[in-house]
């Protein structure tokens, strides 16, 4: 009995894992640090991360149980993750908590965000909220992030199609940016 819950449990992290690398791999793509206005930097990278897992939570949220316990799953390797990427960046070990604490702070309030423009179908609204978050401190002259927003609307009506079986193997992806002067 017990040895089939360590075995669920790496099946589990295989799929986390898979899931995992093709969500970064999207949050990764050049062309948001190119034409959507989103700075290539540490923050900037952890903004446009917790978007595409936003995105991801809000397609999971009317998952079966197992697509919601995946997505639980796969936040936690986020949040692994930016633990060590804080501890390479030599931040010292008695402030990493304080920092995760912040960091998981800010990630909830984006989520709430984000997913209150999303649930009312409010291009303007989401692009505000990212725009706030991106560029905490700028002025008027901040990039309005409306590109940023209507690929967020394109990349969640994507996800709607993902069946349960693609996110129950972690296969699910999401749609690839379209750059300057090309079609979305």
């Amino acid at each position: 009995m017990i040895f089939g819950l360590f075995r669920k449990r790496n099946h589990n992290q295989i799929i986390v894992v898979r899931q995992y690398e093709l969500l970064t791999s999207a949050a990764r793509q050049p062309v948001f640090y190119t034409d959507y206005d989103v700075p290539d930097t540490v923050m900037g990278r952890f903004e446009l991360l917790s978007v595409v897992m936003i995105l991801f939570f809000r397609r999971t949220r009317s998952s079966a149980t197992s697509g919601q316990e995946l997505a639980q799953e796969i936040v936690d390797a986020f949040f692994e993750d930016i633990d060590y990427s804080i501890r390479e960046l030599g931040i010292g070990d008695n402030s990493v908590p304080k920092r995760m604490k912040k960091l998981a702070g800010m990630f909830y309030g984006r989520l709430e965000s984000y997913a209150t423009a999303m649930d009312g179908d409010d291009r303007d609204a989401l692009a505000t909220a990212l725009r706030r978050n991106i560029y905490p401190k700028a002025d008027e002259r901040a990039p309005s992030m409306v590109t940023l927003a209507d690929w967020m609307m394109q990349a969640e009506a994507h996800l709607a199609a993902v069946t349960e079986a693609e996110l129950a193997t972690g296969s699910a992806v999401l749609p690839l940016p379209a750059g300057r002067g090309q079609e979305q």
